[in-house]
């Protein structure tokens, strides 16, 4: 890696500013810590409360950066084999809305996977696009959904060849890549660029036993979560953009539109030193991190009642290549839900994974993480196995799994979230439209977006989730009670 990694302009400047020491009649109140509930300031510690500044002069401005920001901005852009890159700090969701608002207008077709994140049919919304939605592969054995084969983005080009954009999501929640590289090429084929939800990739770009990035790939724009594994503070992320298609001015008004004006230099200054130590120790801290996961995946499949599938799952179309560092663990056979696991975890050994559903459990395994770590983790699982394993021969095929349908979209989701509506009882709205957005988080997937016919299978699926405890939200209603749907126009008699 070139040495001029080394630098993290940014951070070097603040700490520059810092040491200066002068006397602050800026916000915020309380400088440096003097103004502040004290307990608070005891535990944090002084240094981070000496970097909690705003944008004064010396600093730069992330709305126009020409010095520190701007340095390492474009050092972010070559560690990442981007032509520009933005840095977030409205998350990887404020970088995804900016995404969609830069290369799509009202009445704008883009071309989405339906197991898009909430963010992404937020930015729909605001910006009035019209989602086409190109159907995900169903894994039926572990009831999650993949991603797209290059077959069914090639069909959605060639019945929408005027779509603005075309969205991938590369890998998904649980570490599966599509073909990105000829799905892009497909796209580019009519001149349509490729945005690409990179939330859970950070990392792919610095190992070469990993899925393709965005950027390697020839995608035109990704959002790139650096927080999640990358090392960065919580709400920190990157826009990374190249090519033709997408002008570098339009992505920075945009996301001047969506981003406080009161930046975290904190946030901005972890972005930068992740930057940097992705780029120097990358590929030795995530072999580190695939070794571990290797190792974690071989024991739990020698759990009774566990497996956590690995790169025999892939099939070359929708799924293309793993992230091996996602670690999904099925816990049907012990005819528990995925949701359990993690309490009986939680409770009984301590530990937090990332995200349960009805079937399995997902945990994340990142540098650092270590053999104690691990082990920790797979003795935890061997005593949930013990004390949850049925009283039979655990080897049973008849868990059955149940995957949610995909709605049928009657309404754009812009026309449906602004049109006159009316609540009607949960469990009674099947046959009506939704106004609003009905999902289970982590992952965030919409069950309904507004516009979608609501149906019963699906009101059962939500049903089962709920009974099971997982976290459905969305709705206005706290109780989940009630559902916002189009009101419906009736003769005047």
């Amino acid at each position: 890696m070139n040495r001029v990694q080394e630098k993290a302009p940014l951070y070097e400047g603040l700490l520059e500013h810092i040491n200066k020491d002068p006397l602050q009649f800026h916000i915020p109140g309380h400088k440096k810590g003097a103004g502040m509930d004290p307990d608070f300031r005891r535990f944090v510690g002084d240094n981070v409360l000496k970097m909690d500044l705003i944008n004064i002069a010396p600093l730069d401005d992330l709305h126009h950066p020409k010095k520190i920001i701007d340095e390492a901005q474009r050092l972010a852009a070559k560690a990442f084999g981007a032509d520009h890159t933005f840095f977030s700090v409205q998350g990887t969701s404020g970088a995804i809305m900016t995404m969609i608002m830069s290369v799509c207008g009202p009445g704008d077709k883009i071309i989405v996977p339906r197991n898009v994140h909430k963010s992404i049919m937020s930015a729909v919304i605001f910006a009035g696009a019209r989602p086409v939605f190109v159907h995900p592969e169903i894994d039926e054995a572990f009831g999650i959904s993949h991603g797209i084969s290059l077959e069914a983005a090639e069909r959605a080009l060639e019945a929408h060849p005027d779509a603005k954009a075309f969205l991938v999501i590369n890998p998904t929640y649980f570490g599966i890549a599509a073909d990105l590289k000829r799905i892009a090429e497909a796209a580019h084929r009519y001149g349509i660029p490729v945005l690409v939800d990179e939330a859970h990739g950070v990392h792919t770009h610095f190992h070469n036993r990993l899925p393709l990035s965005a950027m390697q790939a020839g995608a035109d724009m990704a959002a790139t979560s650096v927080h999640k594994l990358g090392g960065s503070l919580t709400q920190s992320s990157v826009l990374n953009i190249q090519g033709s298609l997408v002008q570098p001015a339009r992505v920075q008004a945009v996301i001047s539109m969506l981003t406080t004006t009161s930046t975290s230099y904190i946030l901005l200054a972890s972005l930068d030193t992740a930057r940097r130590h992705l780029a120097i120790n990358g590929w030795q801290e995530i072999e580190k991190a695939l070794n571990l996961s290797t190792a974690l995946r071989d024991q739990i499949n020698k759990i009774p009642g566990l497996s956590a599938p690995g790169k025999e799952m892939l099939n070359h179309k929708s799924r293309f290549d793993m992230d091996t560092t996602k670690v999904m663990i099925s816990v049907k056979e012990l005819r528990i839900t995925g949701y359990d696991a993690e309490v009986w975890l939680r409770e009984n050994e301590n530990i937090e994974v990332e995200l349960s559903d009805l079937y399995n459990i997902l945990v994340i395994v990142t540098p650092a993480d270590s053999h104690e770590t691990i082990s920790k983790l797979a003795s935890a699982l061997e005593h949930l196995s013990r004390k949850m394993l049925p009283s039979r021969t655990w080897v049973d095929n008849g868990a059955e799994v149940e995957v949610p349908s995909i709605p049928v979209l009657a309404y754009s989701p812009r026309d449906a979230f602004y049109a006159d509506t009316e609540e009607v009882p949960l469990h009674a709205s099947a046959g009506r439209i939704s106004a609003e957005f009905l999902m289970i988080y982590p992952p965030g997937i919409p069950v309904f977006i507004p516009g979608e016919i609501i149906e019963e299978e699906n009101l059962r699926y939500i049903k089962k989730n709920m009974e099971s405890g997982l976290p459905v939200q969305g709705l206005e209603d706290k109780s989940l009670s009630s559902i916002k749907v189009i009101r419906e126009s009736k003769p005047i008699i």
